[in-house]
């Protein structure tokens, strides 16, 4: 079965202080720590593409696992709505080259936002147990900070610049569980591009994450015969400390439960990075823990969601 066998990330050193962006915009501490949740938001070098941060991702994986081969690894997906230049070729080509993967490797980028590691995780699980491939590399990156404009207090405020690289393989330390999946088009308007400028309608995408992502990682539990009490932590996408607190307390709204606080919350140096958000938390918490199941959810841009479960065999 192919499963999580290690995850690294590559998180840019340079960026901006929140606090002095929430002052420009009349902002202050208490906001910035505790509704936007983030008081730094690294950024990419202006001579950076997003290849070179999936390219630093996947360098740091291989240093961390000198086991693994550059040249084994036969499947890359590339997660990322951002690719280089205006999109074409697809990044994950560039990305091959860079890295000097084999010419026989599969690649290919799946263009998903914020929901996009987890189907990225059972994209690539499934089109390498198709195709019996043996090792393979998803990897995230969507710089923000290539289509935010630095005036709209909206977007400007959350969004960080950051990659991550997951080996997917069989003897896996983690496995992957049921998942669910849900899009609907019909808020697309809520979050998007227009003209190289990025839009966020934030009531919109907040009241959408507050009645989706509660139900549907309920859902998720009932399909898979489980309970938030089998539950060690849940990973969801750090759109912001507002989003996580809500979603967390709509998911359980018992007041004297301690299932809220299994919401892992850890965006303060890096902000809402989109689909790495989730990588990062589980490279940070869950791989050298003690979590034995971790529910995971993604949700954004489309509007798309998609929520699974993972868990060591």
């Amino acid at each position: 079965m192919i499963g999580i066998k290690s995850i690294a990330s590559y998180v840019p050193t340079a960026g901006l202080d929140n606090y002095a962006q929430g002052a420009k915009f009349g902002k202050d501490e208490t906001f910035i720590f505790g509704k936007i949740g983030s008081t730094f938001l690294p950024r990419k070098a202006d001579e950076q593409e997003t290849s070179d941060l999936c390219v630093e991702a996947a360098k740091a994986l291989f240093a961390n696992n000198p086991d693994l081969d550059p040249q084994a690894i036969d499947a890359l997906i590339v997660v990322t709505q951002n690719g280089d230049e205006e999109g074409l070729p697809h990044t994950a080509a560039i990305v091959q080259d860079k890295l000097g993967l084999s010419t026989r490797v599969a690649a290919f980028d799946v263009s998903l936002g914020c929901s996009g590691y987890v189907y990225g995780l059972y994209a690539i699980k499934g089109f390498m147990e198709a195709a019996g491939l043996k090792n393979g590399l998803l990897i995230t990156a969507d710089p923000y900070s290539k289509i935010v404009d630095p005036e709209d207090r909206n977007t400007t405020m959350l969004f960080g610049d950051a990659a991550t690289a997951t080996w997917m393989g069989e003897d896996a330390t983690w496995q992957l569980g049921q998942a669910r999946f849900g899009t609907d088009g019909s808020g697309a308007a809520h979050l998007k591009v227009t003209d190289g400028n990025f839009f966020m309608n934030g009531r919109q995408v907040f009241n959408f994450a507050l009645i989706k992502v509660p139900a549907h990682l309920n859902e998720l539990l009932d399909a898979s015969g489980l309970t938030a009490a089998d539950i060690d932590a849940f990973c969801i996408h750090q759109g912001s400390a507002a989003i996580v607190d809500a979603v967390a307390r709509r998911f359980d709204e018992d007041p004297d439960s301690t299932v809220k606080d299994k919401f892992v919350k850890d965006m303060l140096e890096t902000g809402n990075t989109v689909s790495s958000s989730i990588p990062l938390l589980l490279e940070k918490h869950m791989l050298d823990g003690k979590w034995k199941r971790v529910a995971i959810s993604g949700f954004g841009v489309g509007l798309s969601w998609g929520s699974a479960i993972i868990h060591r065999p």
